[in-house]
């Protein structure tokens, strides 16, 4: 049985992947690296482990142990952990990071890529085994958008996507044609937050992959936590970008986003 690691962030995204995984006959060993992990994970890998976020040495030494040759990085990790100061990197991380020219998303992503490279681990596409849950256009609720919300749509993913092109977010809250609120080291759900109080009940959460988006990581992804964000803000619908962006527990999803007069599109 081929193994296949698993780094593993906050939501239902290594979940799937773990089930998918091992569905295909791979064992999955996973390593959690952030608090707040799904619980689930622990059952749904073969093995599992935790690792304090940062511990880089300490990660990549199980890795090793475990004959862990490639892995996917999935879940999410916010940069707002280095900032805080609630994670503790180690020497090796340090140095890692002493050595950029930018704390950006993708900078430190690769970096970390090319740390595992050199120790004989290989990054894998982080869709290689869940491109079903990316899902087509078309509008995926029973509610339908409104001329005025679909131009909002339109104008939302061309200022996420140009976002994305800085390294900055992927998720933008627009109104009018007007952007209320930009994805950065917060996070998407506290993003939604704050723009769709702005919004006052019309604002739009638009989400699009970066124009170079390296499918290693950093995959955009919409779930459940997406939607009680839009549920807790009174946001009215979101788009999300066609054949680039996950779409996790979609039944959950659109069952929720039906019950509350939410419009969710892909575009």
């Amino acid at each position: 049985m081929k193994t296949i690691g698993l780094i593993a962030g906050i939501g239902r995204l290594p979940v799937e992947f773990a089930r998918a995984a091992r569905g295909m006959g791979f064992a999955v060993i996973a390593v959690s690296v952030a608090p707040g992990v799904d619980e689930e994970l622990s059952t749904a890998a073969d093995k599992f482990h935790t690792v304090g976020l940062g511990q880089l040495d300490k990660l990549l030494a199980l890795l090793k142990q475990e004959a862990v040759q490639q892995v996917t990085m999935l879940g999410k990790v916010t940069k707002e952990h280095l900032f805080s100061g609630s994670a503790r990197p180690d020497a090796r991380m340090q140095q890692l990071l002493a050595g950029l020219k930018d704390l950006n998303d993708d900078t430190v992503m690769l970096a970390l890529v090319q740390e595992l490279a050199g120790e004989g681990i290989g990054v894998l596409d982080q869709t290689e085994f869940i491109r079903q849950l990316m899902p087509p256009a078309g509008v995926l609720t029973r509610l339908e958008p409104t001329p005025e919300q679909l131009a909002d749509m339109e104008f939302g993913l061309d200022m996420a996507r140009k976002i994305g092109g800085l390294d900055i977010g992927q998720t933008v809250i627009v109104k009018n044609k007007a952007v209320l609120a930009v994805e950065a080291i917060e996070g998407t759900d506290a993003c939604i937050r704050r723009g769709g109080q702005l919004g006052r009940g019309a604002a739009i959460v638009a989400k699009a992959a970066k124009p170079k988006q390296d499918s290693r990581f950093d995959v955009p992804c919409v779930g459940p936590d997406t939607l009680a964000a839009m549920l807790e803000s009174g946001a009215a619908a979101l788009v999300m970008e066609a054949g680039k962006t996950l779409l996790v527990d979609r039944q959950t999803v659109i069952e929720q986003a039906d019950k509350h007069g939410i419009c969710i599109v892909v575009m």
